[in-house]
């Protein structure tokens, strides 16, 4: 039914996607895949962006590529697995989880039935509130927090810096909500704080900023550091205070957003997608503020899993050799 669902989902958006933008193709051009892309909540990064790089693709390649909402990382995942995807969004933390069957996959154990199409741009851990007097992580004790839906990269997100601050899940009074639910129940008063985890700008958290001051807590230097050497897929970073109108910058730290794709995915539809993204960045780039982040030698980073052989002869052709199986 899922499997069933989504071919309805993919053909719908490829048909919107062919009536009103992007280059329109010859009739006999119609020769590449159909693939649809999962993304993340309908009003996080994931699937802003990701409908922008369909459309994209789909305008300037022989592939087509629809986007999808979901329920973010480890759905994307699971959806590969069940076949109601080809391609996927995923955070790099979650991804190496499933790829070694750890955490949340530690019951289905290791899966190597993906492979990696490129890391595209760090996601910075927000912590968002409308109230100034919470300044530290250590001040979320006893507070009512969002921290992503259960099992999602948010989720172990939140954990990690709660963590770093020698606080636990038990130390909060922890909800478990999508961005968009995260932020109207900061505006109704229902938390206190909730943890967005996306590239910057988020829209969820820019229409929160539109009509409140918005206030995002940063992590000190000290917890910061030691979070990054135990976890080394963090790296800190800065959201500048004037992405949200925040009274100052934010330090904090930030994860890989990566697209990965199901290892049936034919060669020359991972390679269309790959060339569509990177040979068309300042459209991209006119259309959303996050494709600035975009380059090949981030693209090209991942060590840790495969790469799938189309994605590999586009960076090939650019001089670059990632890892494949």
């Amino acid at each position: 039914m899922k499997k069933t669902l989504a071919i309805i989902l993919a053909l719908v958006m490829i048909l919107s996607l062919c009536a009103c933008g992007g280059t329109k193709k010859e009739e006999e051009d119609a020769s590449g895949g159909y693939l649809v892309f999962t993304t993340g909540g309908e009003t996080g990064t994931y699937y802003g962006f990701g409908n922008i790089m369909a459309q994209k693709v789909t305008g300037t390649t022989t592939t087509y590529v629809a986007a999808i909402a979901s329920g973010g990382s480890k759905a994307n995942i699971e959806a590969l697995q069940a076949g109601d995807a080809q391609l996927a969004f995923t955070q790099y933390d979650v991804m190496l989880y499933a790829y070694q069957g750890t955490n949340t996959f530690e019951d289905v154990g290791p899966n190597d039935s993906f492979a990696v199409v490129a890391a595209l741009y760090p996601e910075s851990v927000h912590i968002v509130m409308l109230n100034p007097d919470i300044k530290s992580v250590a001040d979320l004790k006893g507070k009512s927090v969002s921290i992503g839906a259960a099992g999602s990269g948010v989720y172990f997100n939140a954990i990690d810096i709660l963590g770093a601050y020698g606080l636990s899940e038990n130390d909060i009074k922890p909800t478990y909500q999508s961005f968009g639910d995260s932020v109207e129940a900061l505006q109704d008063g229902q938390i206190d704080a909730a943890f967005v985890v996306a590239g910057a700008p988020v829209s969820a958290v820019t229409s929160l900023a539109a009509t409140n001051q918005v206030y995002l807590i940063s992590l000190d230097a000290e917890h910061a550091d030691k979070l990054v050497a135990d976890i080394p897929t963090y790296s800190k970073t800065t959201i500048p205070a004037s992405i949200y109108g925040t009274p100052e910058d934010c330090a904090t730290v930030a994860i890989n957003a990566v697209i990965i794709a199901d290892n049936s995915v034919a060669d020359d539809d991972v390679y269309n997608f790959v060339k569509g993204v990177y040979e068309n960045l300042p459209q991209l780039l006119d259309a959303h503020a996050i494709a600035s982040n975009l380059s090949l030698d981030l693209a090209s980073s991942i060590t840790a899993v495969p790469y799938h052989p189309g994605a590999a002869r586009y960076y090939a052709e650019q001089g670059i050799t990632v890892p494949t199986r």
